[in-house]
Parts: C-alpha cells; structure tokens; sequence
C-alpha cells in the first residue's frame, strides 16, 4: 500500500473506530491486517503468531466467550466457551466432542492482534488470530454480563494476556 494510501486509512480508521474491519478491507482492497494496524495505537496491540497455542489455552480458560468468523459469504458466531486444545498432526485440535471443535492451522498464523475500540456505542474488546495472508483466521471477543457490559474478568485477563504477547510499545 502506498503511504499515501496508508495514511488515508489510518486517518479513516481513526475517525471511524467501530468500523468493520473486514468491510473496509474489502471497499480498501488491502488485507484485514492492514485495516487493524490502521486502528489508533491506543486501540489495539499485535503479537507474533508463534503465541498462538499459549493465548489459545489462555482463551480455554476465560468462560464464555464470543468467537466469530467472518468470511466473504458468512459470519459465524459461537457463544460457549472455547474448549482446551493441543498441537498434533500439523493442527491445533480443540479436544471436545460436540459444541466448538476442530482443527486450526496453527502454523499460519503470522500475528496475534489485542484490539479494544468502540463497536456499535458499547466498548469491545477481542482477539484477532492473522493469518499468513493478512486475513482473520478469526476473532475472540470478551464476553458480557447481564448488563452488556464487557466481562470484568475477562477483560482483566485479555489485558493481561495482551501484555504478555504484545506489550505495549
């Protein structure tokens, strides 16, 4: 991207926030990685990729999370939480039998991204696993209370987490 057009997208970003990262990608074309690395410093912080397994177990702990995939076609959405997982057989499997469970590429993951910006007038806070591609291989959100407010807690430990893998610069 030239940096003419990288600073019109950080300017853009930093007017709009709450932006859908993966729309503006899209109206953009850049990658979705180049749109979180637009949001204002205050707003997000990026971690290698080789973090992967550790902020996956740290996740596994956290309770009810939501985690989504938003592709060209679809957003998927799980509200559960995200169950333990291990590395074997080139994937990290997510040990469960029924609710969320699968196999990640894990390998391909190039950067762990810790945002917290507004999103529809309330404050998110998630994680975003990027792929080699620049692409979201996909989000962890903090839950909500009963309140909608983000998860004590949770938010706790994803600033925790985020300080581990991405401290602040």
């Amino acid at each position: 991207m030239l940096s003419t057009g990288l600073a019109d997208l950080r300017a853009y970003m930093a007017d709009n926030p709450g932006a859908v990262i993966e729309d503006v990608a899209r109206e953009r074309n850049v990658p979705p990685r180049a749109v979180v690395e637009a949001l204002p410093s205050s707003m997000v912080r990026i971690g290698g990729g080789e973090h992967f397994a550790a902020v996956m177990h740290d996740i596994a702990a956290w309770g009810e999370v939501t985690l989504i995939v938003h592709t060209d076609d679809a957003i998927f959405e799980f509200t559960g939480a995200i169950p333990a997982g291990e590395i074997g057989r080139g994937y990290f499997n997510l040990m469960q039998p029924k609710g969320l469970h699968g196999h990640l590429r894990h390998e391909r993951c190039a950067a762990i991204a810790f945002v917290e910006r507004p999103f529809m007038g309330k404050t998110s806070a998630f994680v975003a696993f990027v792929n080699a591609d620049g692409g979201i291989m996909f989000k962890v959100f903090v839950g909500r209370d009963e309140t909608r407010a983000l998860r004590a807690d949770q938010l706790a430990r994803f600033r925790q987490l985020a300080d581990r893998i991405a401290p602040a610069r």
